[in-house]
């Protein structure tokens, strides 16, 4: 959480095992380092495929809150390692697949269920500061997959421009960059869209940054392109956003437009 709650329950991990809890500014996160921490993540995830009738198992992009270096001091020191990125990325990519591993398991009684991730839309954000090894995740096949599919947010539009000038994470720029990366062909690219951008904008420098998300088919322009280039499907952040209350119509009519392109 980035907020810490007024009271903390008695079962909670910060006070059952504190050694596994790492805090940064108001918020606590399980240390991806301590395999018991990594463990119990695995476990949560059993609970949920073995009781639950689910679809699949998806991830946010939440790995490691941060890159100072003093969070995980101990236990990178006691790896006998040098490289902290390296170790990082392997610690996740470690946790990634015991999960993985779960989900295997069940897929042998419902080989519908899926397992992926939705790393964020900016790849090197994703190596450097959450610690993802996407090239890993994304060619790795077989009996070494790591994930059935990746669903990066891609939550900018057409022709975004930061202060810098800089367009490449445009939505037109972004998404080709995303699937030219190598990928098995084992591995889907999904793609999540940003709904609760329609009629607030994606905070862009571009004069269009607002005015593109008002039009009642924004998303619908997206997904036509996503089909046209080749991706593997696409998703929304949040559904809610387009069945909110909205006097100017333009959530009905978002609505209407992605429900048109499947006639």
């Amino acid at each position: 959480s980035a907020s810490m709650p007024p009271a903390i329950v008695e079962n909670s991990l910060l006070n059952t095992h504190p050694e596994w809890v790492c805090t940064v500014n108001e918020g606590a996160y399980l240390n991806p380092a301590i395999p018991e921490a990594a463990d119990y993540v695995v476990q949560g995830v059993a609970e949920l495929v073995q009781n639950y009738a689910v679809d699949g198992i998806h991830f946010d992009d939440y790995f490691y809150p941060t890159t100072d270096p003093s969070i995980d001091a101990a236990q990178f020191a006691a790896s006998g390692e040098t490289d902290l990125t390296a170790w990082r990325r392997a610690n996740v990519t470690a946790l990634v697949e015991d999960r993985h591993v779960l989900a295997d398991a069940v897929k042998a009684a419902d080989p519908t269920l899926r397992f992926g991730i939705s790393p964020q839309g900016n790849p090197d954000n994703d190596r450097n500061e959450q610690y993802t090894d996407l090239s890993v995740w994304l060619t790795a096949s077989g009996a070494d997959a790591v994930v059935d599919y990746l669903c990066p947010q891609i939550y900018w539009g057409y022709g975004y421009t930061l202060s810098s000038g800089s367009t490449r994470f445009a939505f037109e720029n972004i998404t080709a960059e995303w699937l030219a990366l190598p990928r098995a062909e084992s591995t889907a690219l999904y793609f999540g869209l940003g709904a609760y951008r329609v009629g607030v904008g994606d905070g862009g420098a571009n004069a269009d940054s607002v005015s593109q998300w008002c039009t009642g088919s924004a998303l619908a322009r997206q997904v036509t392109d996503l089909r046209s280039a080749g991706a593997g499907g696409w998703a929304l952040y949040r559904y809610g956003s387009l069945f909110r209350s909205d006097e100017s119509g333009l959530a009905a009519a978002e609505r209407a437009a992605l429900t048109a392109l499947d006639g």
